[in-house]
């Protein structure tokens, strides 16, 4: 893309009197009465790179919000100072501020399936981005959308332009996101977790996409996660911020390697890269446990094993037919999960996890191949049969806000399933539910409450005790923590390393994220195009990878080039060349 002339043919200005792209300085913002950020100052220099990172609530994305004047006055109150090239931003009118929007200032969306306009093409939502370069001609303005969407690495842009969101994938919205907002070329580009739900491979596409066209474009670049492997890896500088507050701030080499404030190191200690054992380390061996009572009409595989059975996956091959071809989603597919162990299915999209779980759960039939739960075959069961199996094979989904009815009380939602099976009286279930709720951690006073009321790490833990209630023998959990921050996310992984301690729980675990699967897995299949690429023990396929596409997986999980000593604890800074030299 060639470079804008409004904006390079300026008379040079000496260094040391350049203002920097961003400059914010005593930041508050309240709601009401309630002070959410309070006295927040960074600088961010054109072409530049800065992270704000903290959990959920510590201010990072009201913070952004206030930069792009996106909150309104009647529900927030916002003092202090925001400067854009020099030129304060908070104090001007509304209709001075807003043609800075697209044109000075891009911002890229957490989630982009509900960024876009659901019933409009992207031809025609980009056609809006094209218009803020000042070409009239709509076909220019085509030809620069098809350009853009090409560069950001779209095989097919007629195709994507002609495409409506719903037949895209996660990580094509997220590009077609990207292309948008540098269409207009801005000077700053405010990139909210703009990677938190995508593939490790799509997102290492995502963030070297970025990172080119900050270099090619000097674009400044304010990148908002609550992952400090993709911060320190990604970005020049770090500001960590807790409650509202900032914690600290330097190079993300010095404040990675070495954090001085007790948050920053927590943030630090829940890296998936840099502790790699850290659950499956804390497992005891439940083997030696004897098993759980099971009913009678769902006998184990081997009942005197020390660990039997639970998931045995044989040979599976699951065919569609998609624009008059046929598709193999899964295709000859095996796996097995002992009592007490945790199977991890990982790849991209579209290598037939999902596919493969739909099978294990019933909620397809597989063409070919067999299927037996703790020794029974789903095989020509009846909806009955089926329905008994899903009593001890429960799912936790992927959102909790989208998988927990929000006009329900907890109490009913963790409920529902003994309501289905008519498990026990109405006081047994009583007892039932506040049993589950208290073995994930939550207090007796949250089954009033509704999914609105809690946070996401609680509504994750609502679900999981949802699915424990009526004590399944496994549990599938289809990326069970994607959308929470490390720091949740760390809690909930403890809460499943104990539960499968106590319970000798089997899992199934369903993940793009690998440096996850390697904290908590024992075993692992590499899925593509539906077929196992490498099997076995996490640490055989981790240390030793054998395919070509497991090293690409492996190649593109954040924090490990770089980020991680041979010992798996946080680098010195000498360390860490590839962070000092801080490129994005």
């Amino acid at each position: 893309m060639s470079t804008p002339d409004n904006r390079r043919k300026e008379t040079p200005v000496p260094e040391s009197h350049v203002p920097p792209l961003l400059a914010v300085d005593g930041l508050h913002v309240s709601y009401g009465r309630k002070e959410v950020v309070r006295d927040v100052g960074f600088r961010l220099d054109r072409g530049g790179s800065l992270a704000l990172i903290g959990e959920s609530g510590s201010g990072k994305s009201t913070i952004a919000k206030a930069v792009l004047r996106l909150l309104q006055p009647s529900e927030a109150s916002v003092t202090g100072s925001v400067r854009l090239d020099g030129k304060e931003v908070l104090a001007v009118p509304e209709r001075q501020f807003r043609p800075l929007r697209g044109r000075q200032l891009g911002f890229i969306p957490q989630d982009p399936g509900s960024a876009l306009n659901p019933v409009r093409t992207i031809g025609a939502q980009a056609h809006e981005a094209a218009a803020l370069t000042g070409e009239r001609d709509p076909g220019a303005r085509r030809r620069m959308i098809l350009e853009a969407l090409e560069q950001v690495g779209l095989p097919d842009p007629v195709r994507v332009f002609d495409s409506y969101p719903h037949q895209l994938s996660g990580g094509m919205l997220q590009r077609v996101l990207i292309a948008l907002t540098v269409l207009p070329r801005p000077s700053l580009i405010v990139a909210d977790e703009p990677t938190s739900a995508l593939d490790v491979t799509v997102q290492k596409l995502i963030l070297d996409l970025l990172g080119d066209l900050r270099k090619e474009l000097d674009i400044g670049l304010l990148l908002i996660t609550h992952d400090l492997a993709i911060a320190a890896e990604r970005t020049e500088t770090l500001v960590v911020l807790k409650d509202g507050a900032v914690q600290e701030q330097g190079p993300s080499a010095q404040v990675f390697a070495a954090p001085r404030t007790d948050y920053a190191r927590e943030l630090q200690a829940d890296v998936p890269a840099l502790n790699p054992g850290r659950y499956r380390s804390q497992r005891l061996d439940v083997a030696l446990k004897e098993p759980r009572d099971v009913p009678q009409e769902f006998p184990q595989e081997s009942a005197t094993a020390d660990r039997p059975v639970q998931v045995s996956v044989t040979g599976i091959t699951k065919r569609f037919q998609t624009r008059g071809k046929e598709v193999r989603a899964v295709d000859g597919v095996s796996f097995a999960v002992e009592r007490g162990r945790t199977h991890a299915l990982v790849g991209e999209s579209g290598s037939g996890k999902t596919t493969a779980v739909r099978l294990l759960l019933g909620l397809e039939q597989p063409d070919s191949g067999t299927i037996a739960v703790g020794g029974q075959s789903t095989a020509g069961l009846s909806r009955a049969g089926i329905r008994d199996v899903r009593r001890h094979l429960q799912l936790v989904y992927q959102n909790p806000f989208i998988s927990l009815d929000p006009t329900w009380r907890v109490g009913r939602i963790v409920r529902e399933p003994l309501d289905r099976f008519g498990v026990g009286t109405t006081a047994d279930r009583a007892d039932q539910v506040r049993d589950a709720l208290q073995s994930v951690g939550l207090p007796a006073d949250v089954v009033d409450r509704r999914p609105g009321q809690l946070s996401g790490g609680q509504r994750q833990r609502v679900a999981i005790a949802r699915a424990l209630v009526v004590r399944p023998d496994v549990v599938v959990l289809d990326e069970p923590t994607s959308a929470l921050d490390v720091t949740v996310q760390a809690g909930i992984l403890e809460l499943l390393a104990r539960l499968q301690r106590e319970l000798g729980l089997a899992y199934v675990f369903v993940s793009h994220d690998l440096a996850l699967v390697r904290q908590v897995a024992d075993t692992v299949s590499v899925l593509r195009s539906g077929q196992v690429v490498e099997q076995g023990t996490v640490d055989q396929v981790f240390d030793q990878p054998r395919h070509p596409y497991t090293r690409a997986l492996l190649d593109a999980i954040p924090g490990t080039t770089g980020l991680q000593s041979p010992t798996g604890t946080a680098p010195d800074i000498q360390e860490t060349p590839k962070l000092a030299e801080a490129s994005l």
